[in-house]
């Protein structure tokens, strides 16, 4: 993926990992690209169970490429000039995915794919390193992992999705604080905040035994577990109880749900079929 993703799918377990090691994983266009067609090549896949998204040398992603901000200063961000040759685009409200332009579904597609994510953090995650960080179902970090909601230092907003996930992570006023300084903070503060799930040692290590023990659940139920979680962070009680009975509704008595209870019943492992998509 132009240089720039890696994967490596193994028993279910999809091994993302940016691989931009000499600037740090940046986010340069090149790197955009390679996310939205990471995610959109993993949510093809019947094959794939679980994911982890991991940056490759010393950090896993220090954020905006620094010479994406030398443009934005450059006469072509400036003029305002839709003439194709602005190196950073100013018109960001047309929608490419969804509810989302490009640059955000780099980090809401995440989300949105079927299977859960988990990102190893170590290093920097700083501004658009941090918000891909977001876009996982779980984060493990190391302890002296720095993390930053960085924009404001470039006299910019998170736009990446971020404001919509931390919402949803830390309280009102942390995201605030943490948004209008662009304070850096280590991986202990953000298991304090929220944005952390666990602080490890060896995210990346940890994040794979994780991933192991999801990949040997059943699928159907899985996947049905993260549409449950996605949406009950938009709709009222009343509706995800509600989704709660359709999923379940579709799950009881299917191919992969009896040989969920077959296989502990048996005590042997389990032989799931990939779901259809």
């Amino acid at each position: 993926m132009q240089g720039r993703i890696a994967i490596n799918i193994t028993g279910g377990v999809a091994d993302v990992k940016l691989v931009r090691a000499d600037k740090m994983n940046a986010l340069d266009h090149a790197m955009f690209d390679a996310l939205v067609e990471a995610i959109e090549t993993l949510g093809r896949n019947p094959a794939v169970r679980v994911v982890v998204l991991s940056g490759e040398g010393r950090a896993f992603c220090a954020g905006l490429d620094m010479g994406n901000f030398g443009k934005m200063a450059g006469k072509g961000a400036d003029s305002g000039q839709d003439d194709g040759k602005a190196a950073v685009p100013r018109k960001l409200e047309p929608r490419t995915h969804g509810a989302a332009n490009r640059p955000q579904y780099a980090v809401w597609g995440w989300r949105e794919l079927p299977v859960p994510v988990i990102a190893a953090v170590h290093g920097v995650a700083f501004g658009g390193g941090f918000q891909l960080a977001l876009g996982a179902d779980m984060r493990y970090v190391t302890p002296d992992t720095r993390m930053s909601v960085m924009e404001i230092k470039w006299g910019l907003v998170p736009d990446m999705a971020g404001t919509q996930i931390m919402r949803h992570l830390a309280r009102e006023d942390v995201v605030r604080e943490l948004t209008y300084t662009g304070r850096i903070f280590n991986g202990e503060e953000a298991l304090n905040y929220g944005f952390a799930t666990r602080v490890c040692a060896d995210p990346y290590a940890e994040a794979m035994e994780t991933a192991r023990l999801i990949a040997d659940r059943s699928p159907d139920a899985i996947r049905a577990s993260k549409r449950i979680l996605n949406r009950a962070a938009i709709v009222s009680p009343m509706e995800g109880l509600i989704d709660e009975s359709i999923e379940q509704g579709v799950l009881i008595g299917s191919p992969n749900q009896v040989e969920a209870i077959m296989s502990n019943l048996e005590k042997r492992p389990a032989k799931y079929a990939d779901p259809k998509i």
